[in-house]
C-alpha cells in the first residue's frame, strides 16, 4: 500500500453538513425544543462558516444534546436520520471517487470534525473502514455522557489525530509515496498544506481562492 487518501465529509463527500442536519432532524421530529435548539445550532453553524468556531464549545453542545437520550432511543433516531437525510444525500460520483482510491489499493479514511457517533454510519455507507471523528465519552452502559473524549478533530487537530491513527496501524505519514486530501473548507488548510496532493472539493469561496493561488486542483462532485 503506497498511497494514502483522506476525505473530509460534510460538503466534500456529501452536499450537506451532517452535524447541522442532525440538529434540524431533532427539531423536525420534536426531540428537542425548536426555538432554543435552532437558535444555538444556527449560531454555531454561522461561526463554523466564518472560521471562528470554538470546537470544544460546540462539541459540548452537540454531545450534551446526544446525552439527553437513552442509547436505544438514540440509536433508533440515528437510523431514522440515516434513512431520511443521509441516504438521499450520498451521490454516485462521491461513491465512485472513494472506490477509485480503494481499488487502487490506497489506504482510505474519512476524517471529520463532526462527532464520531453521528458520522460512523455515514462512513460505513461509503464502505470506508477507517473513520476519524470527534470521540464522545461513553459510560459503562454505553450511553453518551455529553463530554468529549480527547481533543477535537478540527483544523490542526486533524493532523494530530491522523498521526495517532497511522501509528495505531503501525505506519507513519511519511511512509506513503502520495497522500491525497479532499476537502471543501478553508478550516482544513492545516492538513491540506502538508499532503502531497491537496484537492479542493466543492470548495468554499475562501478555499477556492487559496487553491487557485497555490495551483491546487479543484473538483466539483455536486452542484448543490
Amino acid at each position: 500500500m503506497k498511497n494514502l487518501a483522506l476525505f473530509d465529509l460534510d460538503h466534500t463527500l456529501i452536499p450537506i453538513d451532517s452535524d447541522y442536519e442532525w440538529g434540524e432532524f431533532l427539531v423536525r421530529t420534536k426531540a428537542v425544543d425548536e426555538t432554543a435548539f435552532r437558535r444555538r445550532n444556527d449560531e454555531f453553524f454561522a461561526q463554523y462558516q466564518a472560521g471562528v468556531l470554538d470546537p470544544v464549545e460546540y462539541l459540548e453542545f452537540a454531545l450534551g444534546t446526544l446525552a439527553r437520550f437513552p442509547r436505544a432511543r438514540l440509536d433508533a433516531m440515528r437510523a431514522q436520520y440515516m434513512a431520511e437525510v443521509i441516504a438521499p444525500a450520498i451521490r454516485p460520483q462521491a461513491l465512485r471517487l472513494v472506490r477509485e482510491h480503494q481499488q487502487a489499493g490506497d489506504l482510505v479514511a474519512i476524517i471529520t470534525a463532526t462527532n464520531h457517533y453521528i458520522t460512523a454510519p455515514i462512513a460505513a455507507a461509503f464502505g470506508v473502514e477507517h473513520h476519524i471523528g470527534a470521540m464522545p465519552e461513553y459510560d459503562g452502559a454505553g450511553n453518551l455522557t455529553g463530554r468529549l473524549a480527547g481533543t477535537p478533530t478540527s483544523g490542526p487537530g486533524k493532523i494530530t489525530h491522523m498521526h495517532a491513527w497511522l501509528e495505531r496501524l503501525g505506519t507513519r505519514f511519511d511512509a506513503f509515496e502520495r497522500c491525497h486530501f479532499y476537502s471543501d473548507s478553508h478550516n482544513d488548510l492545516p492538513l491540506l498544506s502538508i499532503v502531497s496532493h491537496p484537492v479542493a472539493t466543492n470548495p468554499s469561496a475562501k478555499l477556492a481562492a487559496h487553491a487557485q493561488s497555490q495551483g491546487w486542483p479543484t473538483i466539483h462532485l455536486f452542484n448543490d
